[in-house]
């Protein structure tokens, strides 16, 4: 019995001695790092979250990611972008255009997904929507002519404005000359006068796609208040903020398309094959509290369009 006792506990210490060298010897899983370089938090980063853990991801268990914000300075972007690439991170999220710039200039490897960015092939980050042929994909929405008619929209909200105001970024690189001029010739058919950036002294609001005046949305929103200003953007979440009018793609949606660019990257894809997805679902939403406080009666023609009434 003795000799059995003292067997016993000399296998069960050798059992807790092997133990922990068996479970050093097992190969460690790698934790994808993914890098996101944006302006501020917002809804499209709990989008994001949602649709990698309907993918299978939790945040923290099968990838971590690394953000970084500019917080409204652009110039800040491509220190921020150098500096994810340094960690490194196997992959880097690029929210906008700008972002989208300092990424591809950060590195030629890292696989970058972006979005939204209205006109990729124009700004020189891809080679085509179809065969991107570089470290880029992602979400575009290129080939939506919204300005046209959101002004329209804007017009039906309110028939006898004369002039709008139209809020541009002037250091985004799709602030370019070629859609200011669509945006010209569609406000001329209207019968209305466009000012550019210069909104203090104008009747109407018009907001462009930028993701800095979109971290602003709620000062920009308030100003439009205090002066009675009707408004329009693009993103939903102008709306919600108290803008008038919003025509646009959905900002959810193209983030969880994100998600499923970056699910593909991590199993092996490559970013050159991955053609450029297009949003093409538009959505109109009214505020119409936002309208009744400014003493505007909506036809119920553009009612009757809307996707959203936030009453």
């Amino acid at each position: 019995m003795w000799s059995q006792a003292v067997g016993c506990i000399i296998t069960c210490i050798l059992s807790m001695l092997v133990a922990p060298l068996a479970a050093e010897t097992q190969p460690r899983v790698k934790v994808p790092r993914i890098g996101y370089i944006g302006d501020t938090p917002g809804p499209h980063v709990e989008a994001l979250r949602q649709g990698l853990h309907d993918l299978g991801y939790l945040e923290g268990q099968h990838l971590v990611i690394e953000y970084r914000w500019a917080e409204g300075k652009a110039e800040r972007l491509p220190a921020l972008a150098a500096e994810l690439v340094q960690l490194p991170v196997d992959l880097l999220i690029a929210q906008g255009g700008q972002a989208s710039r300092a990424a591809q200039q950060a590195t030629s490897t890292i696989p970058i997904v972006m979005a939204p960015v209205g006109n990729p092939e124009g700004l020189g980050l891809v080679a085509s929507l179809a065969r991107p042929g570089g470290n880029m994909t992602g979400v575009s929405t290129m080939g939506l002519d919204l300005g046209g008619k959101q002004l329209e929209l804007l017009k039906e909200a309110v028939p006898g404005m004369s002039r709008v105001a139209v809020l541009v970024n002037p250091t985004n690189p799709g602030a370019s000359p070629a859609p200011w001029r669509v945006l010209e010739d569609a406000a001329q058919a209207l019968g209305l006068t466009l000012s550019r950036i210069e909104a203090r002294g104008a009747d109407e609001l018009f907001v462009g796609q930028d993701a800095f005046l979109f971290s602003h949305r709620f000062r920009i929103v308030d100003f439009a208040a205090q002066h009675r200003l009707p408004m329009i953007s693009m993103y939903r979440e102008w709306a919600d903020a108290g803008g008038l009018l919003t025509y646009g793609v959905s900002l959810r949606e193209m983030f969880r398309q994100v998600a499923v660019f970056v699910d593909k990257l991590l199993k092996g894809g490559k970013p050159e094959e991955m053609p450029i997805e297009q949003v093409m679902r538009l959505e109109l939403v009214i505020n119409l509290k936002t309208a009744q406080a400014m003493g505007l009666t909506l036809p119920s023609s553009l009612l009757f369009q809307a996707d959203e009434i936030i009453r």
